[in-house]
């Protein structure tokens, strides 16, 4: 059976398909009619891989944003947000700092690293947990919200083989069937806090926040810190232990890092994270030594236009103050102290007699300040 679509001189031929120029393509082919003149319609119509694939949303050359058909419904539980590019400094500097404790810990050598940070829905995330698991609820006592800490089987068993002295190079017997003892749990429970240790030294210099254990449990239906359809920041780091190992999943819903989000979306090069006291310092060194032009107000009146512009060479203004009167030291439109007019070696002079004015604004009201205004913006 021959139709345009096997006609490689068909107009518009090169061009990709889409959902609504193939069935504008299906609407042009001609009815098919039978030896006793009667009509089959389109049951015969064979669909080419072309179409195929963009009825399934799988057309090559399509980016993610235009997915379509069964496709675009499969993709529909995955969550795009914004990036944080601190967040991955921070973790980042979380792998180099438990590379460091973790040796000091096992006494032995221990390679961290980090696999993946990606975006999840909560719910997803926890039914995809395989058994068994062992799960950490930590709270954010500054941020008051919760994270979670998930460590594989694999993982877990590892840990127990190193502690307990098993030999290097062979992985760790796996035991399932039966739920984790007191005694392992106590020693992952250990492992734990390291962890959340050096995650609290990670996010110091951003943002200081302490991490506590509010319990460990080995089912994650116990675990709902946040709702199914909420979405959470998943950062798997994978440990190495001379051929033994695992993954190490910290789960952040996105409520918990909402305090420190305009902090997460900055972006700088360096080591240092947050402030920089060496500029700071520097700043400071150079506003104390910048000049500053200070005016001395004797006198402030107002008068109308209309007398203004009829000022000429002689008049007197005449200004509602006596001689003994205080003046005003401004720096633009702060009004700095207040002094009395004199004379000094044949030269006008100014006697401070008022304390200086202060500003109120501290460093640290400053900034929180700009913070709120941020976060109102």
């Amino acid at each position: 059976m021959s139709s345009d679509r096997d006609n490689p001189n068909r107009p518009g031929g090169d061009d990709p398909l889409t959902p609504e120029g193939m069935a504008a393509e299906w609407a042009t082919v001609p009815d098919i009619v039978d030896e006793d003149g009667e009509q089959e319609g389109g049951i015969d119509r064979l669909m080419s891989q072309d179409e195929i694939d963009t009825m399934l949303g799988f057309s090559s050359g399509e980016d993610s944003a235009s997915r379509n058909g069964i496709q675009a419904i499969v993709d529909s539980g995955s969550v795009a947000y914004e990036r944080l590019p601190m967040l991955e400094i921070i973790f980042e500097r979380l792998v180099r700092l438990l590379s460091t404790s973790l040796r000091n810990f096992f006494t032995d050598n221990v390679e961290v690293t980090l696999e993946s940070i990606r975006s999840v829905r909560f719910g997803d995330y926890i039914n995809s947990i395989s058994q068994p698991a062992m799960l950490s609820v930590f709270r954010a006592e500054e941020w008051d919200n919760f994270g979670l800490i998930t460590i594989e089987s694999t993982l877990i068993y590892s840990v127990l083989d190193t502690m307990f002295g098993g030999k290097r190079g062979q992985p760790a017997p796996r035991i399932d069937g039966r739920p984790f003892t007191s005694i392992e749990i106590r020693m992952v429970r250990r492992v734990i806090e390291l962890v959340l240790g050096d995650a609290q030294a990670a996010f110091r210099p951003l943002s200081p926040v302490s991490f506590t254990i509010d319990r460990v449990e080995s089912n994650p239906r116990f675990v709902s810190i946040s709702r199914p359809a909420n979405a959470a920041i998943r950062v798997e780091l994978k440990f190495d232990m001379e051929g033994r190992g695992g993954s190490l999943h910290l789960i952040l819903p996105y409520a918990t890092i909402e305090p420190i989000r305009e902090l997460l979306l900055e972006s700088f090069m360096g080591e240092k994270l947050g402030r920089d006291p060496i500029w700071e310092n520097h700043l400071a060194t150079e506003v104390w030594q910048a000049d500053v032009d200070v005016t001395c107000v004797l006198h402030e009146t107002q008068m109308p236009l209309k007398r203004v512009m009829k000022l000429e060479i002689g008049d007197t203004l005449m200004f509602d103050a006596r001689p003994d009167a205080t003046v005003s030291l401004r720096c633009g439109d702060f009004i700095v102290t207040e002094g009395r007019i004199g004379r000094v070696d044949g030269k006008i002079a100014v006697q401070v007699v008022q304390p200086l004015r202060r500003s109120k604004t501290t460093l640290a009201a400053f900034d929180s300040l700009a913070s709120h205004l941020g976060a109102s913006n």
